[in-house]
């Protein structure tokens, strides 16, 4: 058996802290301000500017801005993909390796090369995601570019319309996310070609971090605070607008 019961044990916390923190995120998010829920408004007011003016040089550079960020991920994760499938015709040199470094598990070719196999699923799924935001976000410079001008703002179809394109805006920023989740993810993997109790450790330790960044830092404050203020002007603006 290529596995021990404490490797079994480390993949599976592994695989739960994953799939529940993704399950955990996203029923809190409905509910609590956090970076997805308070960036979710942001992208809406941004919409509804977009909308009002005839100009968009500044918003397209913004979305290329984003897309360029995406793009670059993808393309580093195929490089990373090519280097892991090289390392299976190098399990010899990194068994030596591994066996070299201090409190280091022992290992066999047949868990190293299912090791490998976990890392390129990781990064296959990464970049299936990034690969699928970066066509979202092309599906939103599509609506972008057929979005009419309301000035005004008193049009309630293209208030419903900057909703739906801030929506498909907001699905191409999660899957940019969990393409991101995965990187730290596949972090704490490779800890586990040294021993299956640092993998432990390190999947606990990215989902402190996770949670940490996206529900508890000074980001989230701020972009909250800064979301508050823009629903306040906008409810301002509107008022004037429904009294003129």
């Amino acid at each position: 058996m290529p596995f021990t019961l404490v490797d079994i044990l480390a993949l599976s916390i592994f695989i739960f802290s994953w799939y529940g923190y993704t399950v955990f995120a996203r029923k809190k998010a409905k509910t609590t301000d956090c970076i997805a829920r308070s960036l979710h408004q942001h992208r809406i007011h941004w919409m509804h500017e977009v909308i009002s003016r005839e100009i968009k040089v500044s918003d397209a550079s913004l979305l290329a801005n984003l897309e360029r960020n995406i793009a670059f991920f993808a393309s580093s994760t195929l490089l990373i993909l090519a280097g892991i499938f090289t390392l299976f015709a190098k399990v010899e040199t990194l068994e030596a390796v591994i066996m070299s470094l201090p409190y280091a598990a022992q290992v066999t070719h047949l868990a190293i090369q299912l090791k490998l196999s976990l890392l390129v699923l990781i990064f296959v799924i990464s970049f299936f995601q990034f690969t699928w935001s970066m066509r979202q976000y092309g599906f939103l410079n599509v609506m972008i570019g057929a979005a009419p001008i309301d000035r005004l703002g008193t049009n309630e179809n293209l208030k419903a319309y900057a909703k739906e394109m801030a929506t498909v805006q907001d699905q191409a920023a999660h899957s940019y996310n969990y393409g991101l989740r995965t990187y730290y993810f596949a972090l704490a993997a490779m800890c586990w070609f040294l021993h299956p109790i640092l993998l432990i450790i390190m999947s606990l330790w990215v989902v402190k971090t996770l949670y940490t960044r996206e529900f508890n830092s000074k980001a989230v404050k701020a972009i909250t605070a800064g979301q508050r203020l823009l629903h306040q002007e906008r409810t301002l603006k509107d008022e004037r607008t429904s009294i003129v």
